[in-house]
């Protein structure tokens, strides 16, 4: 076990979806938690992050850090994304065996799975078939990120480790229509229907692909239960146990935001992978479950949605 109270943790991407919700969390558990914004530290400057992890020496480091966003945004920026990722994982992980880290949680996706797997896919998936073209950028540096932490784990017997969640959702999510991921696009195109009257929204794709959803405060307790309890190389995933397909999320948003109209389906825009769902067993078999359903999560994030990101734009 890795004892967190007294520690210092630092949270890298404490701002974002993941990162907040991580933060939360670690304040009731007693330890000093560090955070760094972008401005003071830019994580894909390799010099810059030894330097701070040797100043502020942290006991354990949780990576919450990427740069992520939906379909469209993994097909315009596949630079962005593989150069971005790889650069944080890289100069975070080799400058935590600097600066001497104890303990350190590298977050992937479940992305890193091939494309054409059985499901749920387990965690000796990975590797075995190619992946999705639409994030294999991302999904590549993600996949670095793993061995990374296998590599200096099995060289330098440091106790890094890695988590694979399903996608997420949830309070402070990023929205923006163009390159957010599915949850939060619907709920800006759900809303903004809904306030115009309009008598249709268009999806893309064909509404068909299975999801598996977890709300972040529920991946935030499951790092920590593994930040805790977890040593091992294999990585090892993180689910909420059930999928559901794109036109079921969508209704469920329509009826979470009060929209009556039509939902069309633009089959010209991509689908991606037709099913991914993860095998959550393992971490289930250490005493870990989720606890927030996806009708109460999508409720708190379109109130989070209308309080902070409305609110604020006006």
């Amino acid at each position: 076990m890795f004892e967190i109270e007294g520690k210092k943790i630092w949270v890298a991407g404490h701002t974002g979806l993941v990162g907040s919700s991580l933060c939360r969390r670690l304040k009731s558990e007693g330890c000093e938690l560090l955070t760094v914004t972008h401005p003071n530290l830019d994580l894909t400057r390799q010099a810059e992050t030894e330097e701070w992890l040797v100043e502020h020496k942290p006991d354990g480091v949780i990576i919450a850090a990427a740069h992520v966003g939906g379909i469209h945004a993994n097909n315009t920026y596949p630079a962005e994304f593989i150069y971005n990722n790889l650069a944080m994982a890289q100069n975070i992980i080799h400058g935590s065996y600097l600066a001497g880290v104890k303990k350190l949680l590298f977050l992937g996706s479940s992305c890193i799975y091939p494309k054409l797997t059985n499901s749920p896919i387990q965690e000796n998936a990975l590797l075995r078939g190619s992946l999705e073209p639409t994030n294999e950028p991302y999904a590549v540096s993600k996949i670095a990120g793993i061995k990374l932490c296998e590599s200096y784990r099995y060289q330098y017997d440091c106790d890094f480790i890695s988590a694979m969640p399903c996608n997420l959702y949830g309070a402070r999510d990023s929205y923006n229509l163009e390159n957010s991921h599915v949850i939060p696009a619907l709920i800006i195109k759900i809303h903004n229907a809904k306030e115009q009257k309009l008598p249709s929204v268009e999806v893309w794709g064909s509404g068909k692909p299975l999801r598996e959803f977890l709300y972040a405060d529920d991946l935030a307790d499951a790092l920590i239960h593994l930040f805790v309890n977890y040593s091992d190389t294999q990585h090892i995933n993180v689910g909420a146990g059930y999928d559901i397909s794109i036109s079921e999320l969508a209704q469920t948003i329509c009826d979470v935001i009060g929209y009556k109209g039509n939902l069309n389906f633009n089959t010209d825009k991509p689908d991606g992978v037709m099913q991914k769902l993860m095998d959550s067993s393992k971490i289930q078999a250490m005493g870990w479950k989720p606890k927030i359903d996806l009708k109460s999560g999508l409720d708190t994030s379109y109130q989070d949605y209308l309080n902070r990101v409305l609110k604020h734009a006006a």
